[in-house]
């Protein structure tokens, strides 16, 4: 008896789907690469260049930044709220 693994390519094992639901709503359904330094275009695993791999670290570290701030903000709101809660008793 074949194995699933023997009817699939390695390029089909080496991508994965990732999807969002939100209420009940898919927001995202998308294909990625699992193979590091790789990605997906036209369905297929293509290896990405070494500018693209760049580019890509420093839009990485880029965002992190800026998402560094926006996620500080709402833990000390959070923090706020919940210190309000437990003075009110809940």
């Amino acid at each position: 008896m074949l194995t699933f693994e023997q009817f699939t390519t390695a390029d089909e094992q080496s991508i994965k789907r990732v999807t969002r639901v939100r209420g009940g709503q898919v927001q995202r359904r998308k294909k990625v690469a699992a193979r590091p330094g790789y990605t997906v275009r036209g369905g297929k695993l293509v290896r990405m260049s070494a500018g693209e791999r760049r580019a890509r670290k420093m839009a990485q570290r880029k965002a992190a930044r800026k998402r560094k701030s926006t996620i500080g903000r709402a833990l000390r709101k959070r923090k706020v709220t919940l210190r309000k809660r437990k003075r009110l008793g809940l």
